[in-house]
């Protein structure tokens, strides 16, 4: 007997099969299991980067964040030479986080390889910012370090348990799961994204009535300082007895 899902958001279903449909399935889900995971290393790897610092130098990298979601990450500080660089135990990294309104939701020192978490309380580019706490007497003077780094946002961590059960039911569970935690980001994304939308068109409103206004007074300078002119010349042409 195996477990089936009817569809991708139904409930599971016990069904009879063949031993030759056991074995065909069971290999199919196998083969679909070592897919995902060399795509989740691919993109594992594919969304990683690194970080050039110096001693006690901070840099800071942008992230657009929907509201309330959780975001990971996970870093390795290294010197540029291994070979070469001796470093001191106590080398670590000060990972600060500020929201869009440049207020500090997190600041933590940690080693050299550590993993952080927050939650975004307010939609907008949020500063994620990484300070070495090293000096020359910590690595040789003007020694760079590498800073690899992997963000992740309102990815849900699989189970290690469950990927090495042999119970189905349970790997389609936590499957699901992962799939319903990747809808509810897509979605936040996308309200993220109508909401920019929307100030952005706001603001190109604002603009263009902005223009027009200033459009209407110069005109309105123009011919007010036209009149003036033409009056005073009549005017003086009245005194001068020209006309």
């Amino acid at each position: 007997m195996l477990w089936t899902l009817e569809n991708p958001f139904g409930i599971c279903r016990p069904v009879l099969l063949d031993p030759p449909n056991q074995i065909r399935f069971i290999g199919l889900s196998m083969r679909l299991q070592w897919a995902g995971f060399f795509l989740e290393a691919y993109l594992t790897l594919a969304a990683a980067m690194y970080i050039d610092l110096g001693e006690q130098e901070e840099r800071c990298i942008i992230e657009e964040i929907p509201e309330g979601m959780l975001v990971t990450g996970h870093f390795l500080l290294q010197p540029w030479d291994l070979k070469s660089s001796t470093h001191s135990p106590h080398l670590g990294v000060t990972v600060t986080v500020r929201d869009p309104n440049h207020e500090v939701l997190m600041s933590k020192r940690y080693g050299i390889f550590a993993k952080f978490t927050f939650t975004a309380h307010a939609s907008g580019q949020h500063f994620l910012c990484f300070q070495t706490n090293s000096t020359s007497f910590s690595v040789f003077a003007g020694e760079r370090l590498k800073l690899h780094l992997d963000v992740q946002i309102g990815e849900h961590v699989m189970n290690p348990k469950a990927d090495g059960t042999k119970d189905n039911l349970k790997i389609l569970e936590y499957g699901l799961q992962h799939l319903i935690d990747q809808m509810v980001y897509i979605t936040k994304q996308q309200d993220y994204q109508r909401e920019k939308e929307e100030a952005f068109r706001q603001i190109s409103e604002d603009t263009h009535s902005t223009v027009l206004w200033w459009a209407m007074v110069q005109t309105f300078l123009l011919l007010s300082v036209g009149f003036w002119q033409m009056k005073r010349l009549k005017d003086f042409f009245i005194a001068k007895k020209l006309v």
